[in-house]
């Protein structure tokens, strides 16, 4: 069998397993082995499947076993690992990817050879092999269970050596469950170190959601769980905030898109202007204030303001600098992407001899707003600089990481604790990994993941506080993630049905994400609880318009007059609902009022112009249609613009005025055609003989040919 026709097979018996299928599961499984010729697991799959029979015999004769549901999940789990075991097998001898290629080259030796070399001192090149055979090991032993676990327990051994096996552990779970690897991980998350154990969640965390579909399957992970929460007394909290890392890490590529093509062209188009307001002053001590004031008040100073906000909220504003800072040799081992950041590692050489370059990597390991990845990056870049440029901005850079240090700190506490700056680092590291690795096609990118794992059946008893759900549904709606907030918003509300702001919340998901009617439902509903909320009654009011009822949303509209006498644009969205209406009269007292009150309010401009054409007021709409052209006019504006002209009998106008319609098209008449379509019956209504219609088009389509 090819590749291709193992992983189809794979799938679609893990499939029917998902189905809770399980004879067609076996019989698939059957042809796997007999494709792939490795009929050593012949005798695997036979028993399974009589001990299924067996079981269905049972049931059948009525026999009551309470021990059933015990036998079924083990059957459930022991086929899945049977097919990831043939799969395994048959893709270790052809696959090219970069798991199978290292897994052929893996370590001989055992990990209690590795485990005594560790103990001896933290040997980098022991610790690669301990990472690559950790990740390679296939369903655990045992025997190998005990070693890697006694690994973890060494407390004697360097932190760096369990946030490794920890790594390791969660890339080989993603590769193939394995029950063994999922109880280490459950071992290593009550650690003493913090780094270990928010690693370790995370790892539990991205195991679980990735099986999620067979956890039924076993039920002692349940229990692990359990276990895990009765001596961890914040693990609420560290789930929450992880969840809170992973949605922020969907930012990433927005971010860096915003950098390049916001921050830094605005950088570029801004450089001359300010660097004019530069004076010698300015160079030989403190900032020009009024430059200083400038920049601030400029369109980069307000970006930057920004991108400092997204740093401080934890956001991964260095993912774009640092993307093309990982080819250095330090990142061909792939156990570096995930290593903790140590001033003493050996990759420095002889930097720890330097006073500042000793001094910058000490900032370096404390500074919580860039990940390990990143600090490896930025100090092997450093050191490829000439000596002079390197001594230069390694005193520069010293100092200034130390500041930026100082502040950070006193702007924490309140806002990210330790485990929320370990997760954010470690969360980085992991999409640099997935998205930067040389190899990371390879690899599953979990960052491609819906990855809710608050609605993990297995996690949710632990988040289904209020606090967490609406912490969590909360962030979503900032970071405008709709259809994930109304969910968790639309759980809230039904166990708090009088909570009016839950239900405007939901209106405004359901709004963005295009579901209009459920959106006026919700905001109806919040109405109802709380009668005088400007928002919502404005809200439903837009509702109604949108929904081509515009006689219910003058109604609203009206209320929230009444509340805002002075607010021109629901002054113009009441005239907006009579034009609808077909109340042309009405609709333009509104409008000329929003014209008085503020003549530079150039959206009445369009409503008072056709309103006008509409009553046969051609003079009036004429007058506002050569305002509306002299500001930026669109093909409606020449449209109608024309019409008015063709109404008041100024034929030559009217044909110029279609012309620069097509124009604004670039030449494409059928769309003017579809536009000037629409209007047709107010041209009749305006006294334009339908006979002259098509003579009109004909003489247009003369003109833009220049055959006229």
């Amino acid at each position: 069998m090819t590749i291709q026709e193992i992983n189809i097979a794979y799938n679609r018996i893990v499939g029917s397993l998902d189905s809770k299928e399980l004879k067609n599961a076996f019989d698939y499984l059957q042809s796997l082995i007999a494709g792939t010729q490795e009929y050593a697991f012949q005798d695997a799959v036979d028993k399974l499947r009589d001990t299924y029979k067996y079981m269905l015999r049972y049931r059948i004769e009525g026999v009551k076993d309470p021990m059933q549901e015990s036998i079924y999940n083990n059957l459930l789990a022991s086929t899945y690992e049977l097919t990831d075991e043939v799969r395994h097998k048959a893709l270790a001898v052809v696959s090219p990817l970069t798991y199978y290629s290292h897994k052929r080259m893996a370590p001989k030796e055992s990990f209690e050879a590795m485990h005594q070399a560790l103990r001896h001192a933290t040997d980098e090149a022991v610790l690669v092999r301990l990472f690559e055979k950790v990740w390679t090991s296939g369903l655990l032993k045992p025997e190998e269970t005990a070693a890697i676990q006694a690994i973890l327990e060494d407390s004697e051994l360097h932190y760096t050596v369990g946030c490794q096996v920890v790594s390791a552990l969660l890339l080989g779970s993603r590769i193939a469950f394995d029950k063994e690897k999922l109880s280490l991980l459950f071992d290593a998350a009550g650690s003493d170190n913090p780094e270990i154990r928010c690693r370790a969640l995370i790892g539990i965390l991205l195991t679980l959601y990735t099986y999620r579909r067979r956890m039924e399957a076993y039920p002692r992970i349940a229990n692990r769980l359990a276990a895990l929460a009765e001596t961890t007394p914040d693990l609420t909290k560290s789930i929450r905030t992880i969840i809170l890392r992973f949605i922020l890490a969907r930012e990433t590529e927005k971010i860096a898109g915003k950098l390049q093509e916001e921050i830094i062209q605005e950088i570029i188009k801004s450089g001359p202007k300010f660097g004019k307001e530069i004076t010698p002053d300015l160079l030989g001590g403190e900032m020009n204030p009024e430059w200083q004031e400038k920049l601030a008040n400029s369109s980069l100073g307000k970006k930057m303001i920004e991108f400092s906000e997204l740093q401080l909220e934890g956001a991964d504003v260095m993912h774009s600098t640092f993307t093309h800072l990982k080819h250095f040799p330090f990142f061909r081992e792939l156990s570096n992407w995930f290593m903790p950041f140590t001033a003493s590692h050996s990759v420095f050489g002889n930097a720890t001899e330097n006073p500042a370059e000793q001094k910058m990597l000490s900032s370096m390991a404390e500074a919580p707003f860039m990940c390990n990845s990143d600090k490896y990056s930025l100090f092997l870049g450093m050191r490829m600089l000439p000596e002079q440029a390197r001594q230069l901005m390694t005193g520069q850079l010293g100092g200034q990481a130390s500041e930026m240090i100082r502040q950070t700190q006193e702007e924490l506490p309140g806002q990210r604790d330790k485990m929320d700056i370990i997760a954010m680092q470690y969360i980085q590291d992991l999409y640099r990994f997935f998205k930067l690795h040389p190899r990371h096609l390879d690899f599953e990118d979990i960052f491609t993941l819906t990855l809710d794992f608050h609605n993990l059946p297995i996690i949710r008893p632990y988040i289904d506080d209020k606090e967490s759900l609406t912490t969590i549904a909360e962030f979503y709606l900032r970071k405008r993630y709709f259809p994930e907030a109304l969910t968790l918003f639309s759980q809230l509300s039904e166990a708090d049905q009088e909570n009016d702001t839950l239900y405007q919340k939901i209106g405004y998901c359901k709004q963005m994400s295009g579901d209009i009617q459920g959106a006026l439902n919700a905001y109806l509903r919040a109405d109802l609880l709380q009668p005088d909320s400007k928002w919502v009654i404005r809200r439903i009011a837009g509702c109604y318009r949108t929904l081509k009822q515009p006689e219910k949303a003058l109604g609203y509209y009206r209320r929230c007059e009444a509340m805002n006498p002075d607010d021109l644009s629901i002054q113009l969205s009441i005239g907006h609902c009579q034009l609808e209406l077909k109340e042309y009269n009405e609709a333009l007292k509104y409008y000329f009022k929003v014209d008085y009150l503020d003549p530079a309010n150039m959206k009445a401009w369009r409503p008072i112009a056709w309103c006008s054409f509409l009553v046969g007021k051609y003079d009036q709409a004429r007058g506002y249609y050569k305002k509306i052209i002299d500001n930026q006019p669109n093909t409606q504006d020449f449209l109608n613009a024309g019409h008015t002209e063709w109404a008041l009998q100024h034929v030559k106008e009217a044909l110029a005025l279609y012309r620069k319609a097509v124009e604004k098209e670039s030449g494409d008449f059928q769309k003017f055609r579809e536009l000037f379509d629409q209007d047709i019956p107010d041209l009749l209504v305006a006294g334009i003989e339908e006979a002259e219609i098509p003579l009109m088009l004909d003489q247009l389509r003369y003109t833009i040919d220049g055959t006229f």
